[in-house]
């Protein structure tokens, strides 16, 4: 199966050079959203634009000429607005309310030529030549950046500038990939069909993992849980001095830590909703969070924060991209069997981070089992409401969930991939 791991650094800009990055996002989101404008047609979806090749050879020459941007940056500006337009139009098809797509976050979108990583640093293509960046590593070795961008184990895939204007900083989101036989516990010969249908990426939520998809992508909470512990021992130490220079620095280590936190969500959000557009998903689904400090009583208060705030971000990047959000009840999603032809419940199926079916033997990672299920119940009542009322015309269609290497629907007698 194929594992993606993003390290996110934060680059240390020269000062004179911060400008120049800025121009250059203005000059990004300006080529993106002229790509989005011709890409898009109030009048019907046959007429919008969702061939790269066709949005490229007709704005290309012109975007060079309105920019400074280099070719590559405004390759990878079309190919946004293309995909956006792609998510609108699949959408619309559904019968949706789509409207054409703006860009108005600030982010760049790197590829390997107009980025070129070093052990320390990076050069960046701008509108007025090159910037070499150096990184802000942890101190603690390996960082990810050695373990995943350094790795000849892993290629990379492309990269996002972002920047944070809380903290006026600039982060780098790095993502690479690489193929695992072993896998995840999740080896089962799954196979891809194009059914024309919806389908749905879906979300489990936890404490081991902040966030687990259905097609098998995990996003582990360790690095989170590390961190906020390191903010709670230094807060301790200032509390303990009792000072007004410790009160002022305990000011000071709240604005950082909540920027932190802030960050880290954002970086989660994003790879979530590109993990969307990437498997050709219409929809991103969540448990609905209403009830989660009951349901998780091991969660602590950061924990319960970073699940509202990555819904809360996922919400609103994700139309952006094409892709809306919706929300389920996560009522026994982590005790039921997500086989489709299975679907036992029963207490006993779950321990901890691993999942067995006490009916059919079904062994696999807890939150992954929990993430298809989230995506089935989904499928199962945009099903149930279509066949309640097939000539209703609201846009209801049969629904797929996405999951590693292929796809499954909401019918238990009608599996469309092996799992």
């Amino acid at each position: 199966m194929e594992v993606r791991r993003t390290a996110s650094v934060k680059l240390m800009i020269p000062d004179n050079r911060c400008d120049d990055l800025h121009e250059s996002a203005r000059q990004f989101l300006h080529c993106a959203n002229r790509a989005a404008e011709f890409c898009w047609s109030d009048h019907s979806y046959t007429e919008c634009i969702t061939a790269n090749t066709t949005a490229r050879d007709a704005l290309y020459e012109d975007l060079r000429d309105e920019t400074d941007l280099t070719a590559n940056l405004v390759q990878e500006a079309i190919r946004r607005a293309v995909q956006a337009t792609k998510g609108c139009v699949e959408r619309w098809k559904q019968g949706k309310r789509v409207g054409q797509p703006e860009f108005t976050s600030w982010s760049m979108v790197y590829d390997k030529r107009s980025a070129t990583f070093y052990r320390n640093k990076v050069s960046l293509s701008t509108v007025n030549g090159r910037v070499e960046c150096e990184f802000e590593l942890p101190s603690d070795s390996p960082t990810p950046y050695e373990e995943y961008v350094l790795s000849e184990e892993y290629e990379f895939r492309a990269s996002t500038l972002q920047y944070d204007a809380v903290d006026d900083e600039f982060y780098f989101h790095i993502t690479t990939r690489k193929y695992d036989s072993d896998g995840d516990g999740s080896d089962e010969a799954e196979v891809s069909v194009d059914t024309g249908h919806q389908t749905v990426l879906g979300i489990d939520l936890g404490v081991t993992s902040l966030a687990v998809s259905s097609t098998g992508r995990f996003w582990q909470g360790d690095d989170y849980d590390h961190w906020i512990r390191e903010f709670e021992k230094r807060r301790r130490e200032l509390q303990q001095r009792g000072t007004q220079a410790a009160h002022n620095a305990l000011r000071r280590l709240g604005k950082r830590e909540e920027a932190w936190r802030k960050q880290y969500i954002h970086t989660v959000a994003n790879e979530i909703v590109t993990e969307a557009v990437e498997n050709e998903c219409d929809e991103i689904v969540f448990e609905d969070l209403t009830d989660i400090r009951e349901r998780l009583p091991e969660a602590k208060w950061h924990h319960i924060w970073a699940f509202r705030r990555l819904f809360e971000y996922v919400e609103y990047k994700a139309p952006e991209r094409g892709v809306s959000v919706e929300q389920v009840e996560p009522n026994h999603t982590s005790q039921r069997c997500s086989r489709t032809d299975c679907g036992f419940t029963h207490d006993d199926n779950r321990h901890g981070e691993h999942f067995c079916c006490q009916k059919c033997g079904y062994e696999v990672n807890a939150d992954y089992n929990g993430a298809k299920n989230i995506g089935l119940r989904y499928a199962r009542k945009r099903q149930h409401r279509l066949r309640s009322s097939p000539t209703s015309g609201d846009g209801d269609a049969p629904v797929d969930v996405r999951i590693t290497g292929g796809t499954l629907n909401g019918e238990s007698h009608q599996p469309i991939a092996g799992d």
